[in-house]
């Protein structure tokens, strides 16, 4: 099983290439010289940074406001660059974990990549290879700022419809609020 393991990353994001409505979603570690990016749907991308705030918050509150978790993301630590070119992806993730490592302070984030039931049909008697995991330690700090970028680079895709929340297309959507028929335009 290939693991590309980095602790610390120089760098740890979350980006999206492509219009809003056609974006495709990546994590995308560097350290060392050395770049991995892993791709992901949006979805991914949004709930592994609701709960990696959900998990500081959570070591927050349970020290007592003694760990060193920074109540919001650093601002010297803010990183607006887009992705390291060139974006070769290392493989589509499908599982995610995450977990807190008191002994180091850290948060540990693992990205799995996604497993093909089909694959018993292609090493038929064999067992199949093992999938690839990116796995990044980041600094408290570090997490908070890769899980404000992360909900920046969700959000910046279609707007949603102000009736059904929807994301709305530049042709418009057909809204389920108003039984897919469009308002009456009044001249």
């Amino acid at each position: 099983m290939p693991v590309f393991d980095y602790d610390p990353p120089e760098r740890f994001v979350a980006g999206a290439i492509g219009q809003p409505g056609s974006r495709t979603f990546y994590l995308q570690a560097r350290a060392a010289g050395r770049i991995t990016t892993v791709g992901l749907e949006k979805f991914q991308v949004a709930v592994l940074a609701d709960r990696l705030e959900e998990l500081l918050d959570e070591v927050l509150r349970r020290s007592g406001g003694r760990a060193p978790v920074p109540a919001i993301a650093p601002a010297d630590l803010t990183d607006r660059a887009p992705l390291d070119t060139p974006i070769d992806e290392d493989f589509r993730v499908g599982t995610m974990a995450l977990a807190w490592d008191p002994e180091t302070s850290q948060v540990i984030i693992e990205a799995q990549e996604i497993t093909d039931e089909d694959d018993d049909e292609e090493f038929p008697g064999e067992d199949r290879p093992e999938p690839a995991v990116l796995r990044v330690r980041l600094s408290p700090g570090m997490a908070r700022a890769f899980s404000k970028r992360a909900l920046e680079v969700v959000a910046a895709g279609r707007p949603p419809c102000p009736l059904c929340g929807q994301p709305l297309d530049p042709e418009g959507h057909i809204c389920v609020r108003l039984n897919g028929h469009r308002p009456l335009e009044i001249r």
